[in-house]
């Protein structure tokens, strides 16, 4: 039986959780601070155990429910999972099998929906492309979202194995960046010319968007999730006000890794753009 959070815990105002099995999700933290600058944040990374996209079900399902357990016990009545393969392969159940037992008053939200909501508004064809890793492609979430809202839309996906890698390993400027975001591109829209709307379905993609934009045609919307979640979040908070009620505003961030904190340190550099000092946890 999972132990009720609120035996941990008291029931007191704190940051908004913000968790990622790695990196990317900081791109969505980033604007979260910039849309939503009053409130604390804190940023769990699982970079330990990273990449998420080519894990199953059930082993993403177990890493992310031990982090929303552990921000939830650091007072976080509010997670954010800013990656999309979690919020593919492990939000569903975790709202509907979790939560009732850890504290029913609590919330985790992913960013699938709130960018899959923006969609009806910005194509004009109804073809959506969706790049994004291995795992939330195969997980067939982003699909099955656009399909309750919009059945009228069609949805054509593309994994990019390779995009991640080239934002970790740092050479999201090098020309074999182009190789690679160009092979993805062409893939994605040679078999489906009507796509007008493109999906960077993977928070470490905006790394890579000015070689993106550099081969993807004219005329397509190109999607980063970022802005979406924070307004998404924004307009949450004000529809829910019991829950902006637990959240602190003191404008900091914290961070929180599985791996080295320094190694972390030097990384968030590269999607924050700013310094971060982390500290290292392990999760269980």
């Amino acid at each position: 039986m999972i132990e009720n959070i609120n035996n941990i815990l008291p029931p007191q105002p704190g940051p908004i959780g913000v968790f990622d099995s790695g990196y990317g999700g900081l791109t969505i933290l980033k604007d979260l601070r910039k849309r939503l600058p009053a409130y604390d944040y804190l940023y769990l990374g699982d970079n330990a155990r990273a990449p998420y996209g080519t894990r199953s079900f059930e082993l993403v399902y177990r890493f992310t429910l031990q982090a929303v357990r552990h921000l939830f016990s650091q007072g976080c009545h509010l997670v954010i999972l800013a990656c999309n393969t979690a919020s593919a392969k492990a939000l569903r159940s975790i709202q509907q099998r979790d939560l009732a037992g850890l504290d029913p008053s609590r919330r985790v939200l992913g960013v699938i929906r709130p960018t899959v909501e923006t969609l009806a508004s910005i194509s004009r064809t109804g073809h959506i492309g969706i790049f994004g890793t291995p795992g939330t492609i195969a997980s067939r979430s982003y699909e099955m979202e656009i399909r309750k809202l919009r059945p009228d839309f069609v949805t054509h996906t593309h994994a990019c194995p390779m995009w991640v890698p080239l934002v970790e390993y740092r050479e999201a400027e090098s020309d074999g960046a182009d190789f690679f975001i160009k092979k993805d591109i062409d893939a994605l829209l040679a078999p489906s010319p009507e796509i007008d709307t493109v999906v960077l379905g993977c928070t470490h993609y905006p790394i890579l968007r000015p070689k993106i934009e550099k081969y993807i045609p004219q005329g397509i919307n190109l999607i980063s999730q970022g802005q979406i979640v924070a307004e998404s979040l924004a307009d949450y908070l004000r529809r829910h006000p019991e829950m902006d009620a637990k959240i602190t505003r003191g404008g900091s961030a914290s961070f929180l890794t599985t791996e080295n904190a320094d190694r972390f340190a030097d990384m968030a550099s590269v999607f924050l753009k700013s310094p971060a000092t982390a500290q290292t946890i392990t999760l269980s």
